[in-house]
């Protein structure tokens, strides 16, 4: 299975458009979103995701209740810090990396995702570490997301511009 990796997103409209296209051409099975959706008019797009969407929120997220609500249909929302299991790896979903080299050195996760720097950062190896940058670009001016496969677990970062 892929992964779509997207966080950041900062209600920029037509780059989460972007984003859900690459992710549904792609044909990720799940798309995991690191937090700063803003508002909760970003499930206008998402909703067109042919995927699931499992995400936390982040620190610049507004009615965490509205957004839940608008994003019902579209899959969970979570606080800042979400584990789940994909097809028998353990995953760690975060938006803020507070705690980041205490879960890499516990050797809990297989992949630990997290946001808020705006920055990439991949860290391949044993937790596979994913930052996929920003999809917003307001802060870098660099679009991107990220498509993880999980048999490989192999990172490609997608450049939205």
């Amino acid at each position: 299975m892929k992964l779509g990796i997207i966080a950041d997103s900062h209600e920029n409209m037509p780059l989460i458009a972007k984003a859900v296209e690459l992710f549904n051409h792609e044909k990720v099975g799940l798309v995991l979103h690191a937090g700063d959706f803003i508002s909760p008019i970003t499930a206008k797009e998402f909703k067109n995701l042919k995927a699931k969407l499992v995400g936390v929120f982040g620190n610049n997220d507004g009615d965490k209740l509205l957004l839940q609500k608008r994003f019902q249909y579209i899959g969970e929302l979570y606080e800042d810090y979400h584990e789940l299991e994909i097809e028998d790896k353990k995953v760690v979903l975060m938006h803020q990396p507070k705690f980041l080299e205490i879960l890499i050195a516990s050797g809990k996760y297989d992949l630990i995702i997290y946001g808020h720097t705006h920055e990439i950062d991949i860290r391949e190896g044993r937790p596979l570490v994913v930052n996929p940058g920003e999809c917003g670009g307001w802060v870098t001016g660099r679009c991107t997301v990220a498509i993880v496969d999980l048999e490989t677990m192999k990172v490609k970062i997608h450049d939205l511009q």
